[in-house]
């Protein structure tokens, strides 16, 4: 089951925690001393950033795959550490990632360091709104699509997750994988929450990297068999396919998707049920094109079901996971206690200049 780590920055002393669950994602990751001190310093920079420019935030850690995992190829592990705030925001993010630059008494190094260090980095930040950054860091410097490696499919995938009220473990898991042509996309919600949940959902994201070639609807039957023994999980499935420019979906439960293209959004239904207990008998597929200013959303019910897309859900040079996480702390609210684990998954275009 996945870990992950959410820690609220809101005083000094929790930066130290940040270091420490790092520290802990890092060796579960398998990073070898240098990564590690990269991924701690990098996580490190992006929580007193918190405190200094922002008034306190919270961290979030987990240890994702490459953005799109090939099945063919090892699987690559990587820390992946995002950093939220509803602070002032920056007035000018170029600036802001360049080395010397600072709105304090500081040396101005800190982002400039963290794009540096990490082997991809992303940052989001609109003034009076606050400021979202990730950066992943895997057990070998560089980035993905490198030498030796199989070129990036022209479609990525990215998330967050985040466990209700601080648990060790999210009942909810999402996944991104590739089989020649087809990029799939699925995010599966156990029932309830917890180390049960999260058996439901991670058996769920296992079958999927060993069927990376199935269709969506064919792909639940399947589900369906796999998840027998354990609670059950609501699971979505979008695959794109890059040669015929489509986009196929089915889904079984309250799993939210929204597809955009250009400046439309439709929503992707699912069908009632519970997949390993009570799935619905016919399983449709639904079809849509696919285009170079398409973009997919799904979301577990820890996210409001009426969230609204904000500029980042209509950027075509986001990472998807600073997207989705936008979109979480966008939705957030006091005025509303989330009262089960939230994860929100996100189907993208790579940039053309990003594919190699």
């Amino acid at each position: 089951m996945p870990r992950v780590w959410e820690v609220p920055v809101h005083d000094s002393t929790r930066v130290r925690d940040v270091r420490v669950a790092t520290e802990e994602a890092a060796a579960r990751a398998g990073l070898d001393e240098d990564r590690t001190a990269g991924a701690t310093l990098v996580a490190t920079e992006l929580a007193t950033n918190l405190l200094k420019h922002a008034g306190g935030g919270w961290i979030l850690l987990d240890i994702v795959d490459s953005p799109t995992a090939d099945p063919g190829h090892e699987r690559a592990r990587i820390v992946q550490i995002v950093a939220l705030d509803h602070g002032p925001g920056m007035y000018d993010v170029g600036a802001a990632l360049r080395d010397g630059y600072s709105t304090t008494a500081s040396l101005g190094a800190g982002l400039g360091t963290c794009r540096r260090v990490a082997d991809d980095f992303d940052l989001h930040s609109i003034p009076g709104r606050g400021t979202a950054a990730m950066a992943r860091i895997g057990a070998r410097p560089g980035r993905s699509g490198g030498h030796g490696r199989p070129a990036r499919p022209p479609v990525r995938a990215g998330g967050i997750n985040i466990p209700f009220a601080g648990a060790d473990y999210s009942g909810d898991a999402w996944a991104g994988v590739r089989a020649g042509n087809l990029v799939t996309l699925m995010l599966a919600d156990g029932l309830g929450h917890g180390p049960d949940a999260a058996r439901a959902s991670s058996a769920a994201v296992e079958e999927l990297r060993r069927s990376a070639d199935m269709p969506p609807a064919e792909l639940l039957r399947r589900l369906d068999g796999a998840l027998r023994d354990t609670r059950g999980a609501a699971v979505a499935v979008a695959q794109v396919d890059v040669a015929a420019g489509q986009l196929h979906f089915a889904g079984v439960g309250n799993i939210g998707a929204r597809l955009r293209c250009g400046d439309k959004w439709q929503p992707l239904l699912s069908r009632p049920g519970i997949v390993g207990a009570h799935q619905s008998a016919r399983l449709p597929q639904r079809q849509a094109g696919w285009e170079d200013d398409c973009l997919l959303v799904l979301h577990s019910d820890g996210l409001p079901s009426r969230w609204s897309p904000g500029p980042a859900a209509y950027s075509s040079s986001l990472d998807p996971a600073v997207v989705a996480a936008v979109i979480v702390r966008d939705a957030s609210s006091p005025a509303r206690p989330v009262r089960d684990d939230t994860t929100v998954a996100v189907l993208s275009p790579v940039p053309p200049d990003r594919i190699s």
